[in-house]
């Protein structure tokens, strides 16, 4: 405790150590603080050492010993401070990752490859089409959610450039080769053609997240942006003119995730995870599932990609717009059901939620090639044992494509480095300064 210097024109008197009440937090020795949102043990606050002797008072060696005192008190309140440094630096650094998120995107990526593996059990199975028109309704919304909502600091500083350029690019640009080949190859179709403009099963999304992202900064700036979002979506259902270039269909249809990831903040994630909504999410994703069961058979499963208009699909121009708006009302209740599920502690597959991308880019190759080599001929397959059977091999897949031996194997084609690709900063300036 620092007593407050004297006002102009007083006599400074020293003030006696202060006695600390019963109530007083600093009482109990080694209390407990938090440091951004970490647990650190802070060390007992040292007592004030009593004042100096007055001139004349004494000698020479008790002001020494009274030196001395002093100089070990101030010494160990330095130690237990750097203690409590070193502690709260270490607790930022392990809450860097929010567990939460982790396991959000671990579980969206797994429903992902199970909703891949039913497709071909659709034809002969209602529970499987339901499932797969719920998990449809909201996996991708999700993960375009989260990736909006990691995409809010984006700017066009030049290392976040290059991370776009290295984590997104250039990973389309080498997937949309492989995926080709591998088509030539397991479909037996050497002419298929390698463009860079249409792409291949799942690599749309690359090219959406490159596209959402550079457009970041506009969506800061104005002042309604998910009406605005949701009106390029409705306009983009009833306009077969766009084609297929770039896949912009599903880039304009599903931008209103990404604008709303952009908005939410943690607060609002925070509110998902209250018991109430968890109750409250029941009823919901059981509707959701009646309602898919009735509708399997009477509906497009096409509305939910989201890489058609309405025209394409066979339907009025009008039935676009009003589709669209019905679907992200679905798709929002549903995600909000999802994430009010996740848990928020770490859990053994928290670690994997790192490697989502991985699991997400290379399941393509088996889920393609199972159709390619007709694996979906058996007829067990389209038991009910085994629509469970395959349920569990997609899940287990996907994890195992999840796991870091997998990742420092495809590190080179999906987080590559290639520092030697760009300029180097100029002498004096650091990726930092903004």
């Amino acid at each position: 405790m620092t007593n407050e210097f004297p006002a102009y024109g007083q006599r400074r008197v020293p003030l006696p150590a202060p006695r600390q009440m019963p109530q007083d937090p600093l009482h109990t020795a080694g209390a407990a603080g938090r440091v951004d949102g970490t647990r650190v043990s802070t060390a007992t606050i040292p007592p004030v050492p009593p004042p100096g002797p007055v001139a004349g008072e004494g000698g020479s060696g008790s002001r020494r010993h009274a030196k001395g005192r002093a100089g070990r008190a101030h010494a160990s309140t330095g130690r237990a401070h750097a203690s409590t440094g070193r502690a709260a630096r270490g607790g930022a650094r392990s809450a860097t990752r929010d567990a939460f998120f982790d396991n959000a995107k671990y579980l969206a990526i797994v429903l992902v490859a199970m909703g891949h593996s039913w497709e071909p059990l659709r034809s002969g199975s209602r529970s499987a089409a339901a499932l797969y028109l719920t998990v449809y309704a909201f996996h991708m919304p999700a993960f375009i959610i989260i990736s909006g909502y990691f995409s809010r600091s984006f700017d066009m500083r030049k290392d976040r450039l290059q991370r776009l350029i290295t984590g997104v690019a250039v990973p389309y640009v080498l997937f949309e080769v492989a995926y080709t080949f591998f088509k030539r190859w397991a479909d037996d179709d050497p002419d298929y053609p390698i463009t860079l403009l249409q792409p291949w099963y799942l690599t749309w999304f690359l090219v959406a997240l490159f596209i959402w992202r550079l457009t970041t900064p506009l969506w800061k700036i104005v002042r309604w942006p998910l009406p605005l979002a949701l009106t390029i979506a409705v306009l983009a259902s009833c306009s077969p003119e766009i084609g297929d270039d770039l896949n912009l269909q599903r880039v304009l249809q599903f931008l209103p995730f990404f604008v709303l990831g952009l908005a939410l903040r943690p607060e609002h994630f925070q509110l998902l995870r209250s018991r109430s909504v968890r109750l409250a999410a029941l009823p919901v994703v059981a509707g959701a599932l009646v309602f898919a069961y009735w509708a399997a058979p009477r509906m497009n499963a096409a509305w939910f990609y989201h890489r058609d208009s309405a025209q394409e699909l066979g339907a009025p121009w009008w039935s676009g717009p009003v589709m669209t708006l019905a679907m992200f009302g679905c798709s929002l209740a549903l995600v909000a059901c999802f994430f009010a599920w996740v848990p928020g502690r770490r859990m053994w597959f928290t670690a994997l939620g790192a490697g989502t991308l991985y699991g997400y880019l290379l399941h393509g190759f088996l889920a393609k090639g199972s159709r390619f080599w007709h694996w979906y001929d058996n007829a067990w397959l389209h038991t009910p044992w085994g629509l469970v059977l395959l349920t569990l091999l997609a899940g287990t897949l996907v994890t195992l494509l999840c796991t870091p031996p997998v990742q420092r194997i495809f590190r080179f084609a999906v987080e590559p480095r290639m520092a030697w690709a760009f300029r180097p900063d100029p002498v004096g300036t650091t990726h930092g300064r903004r």
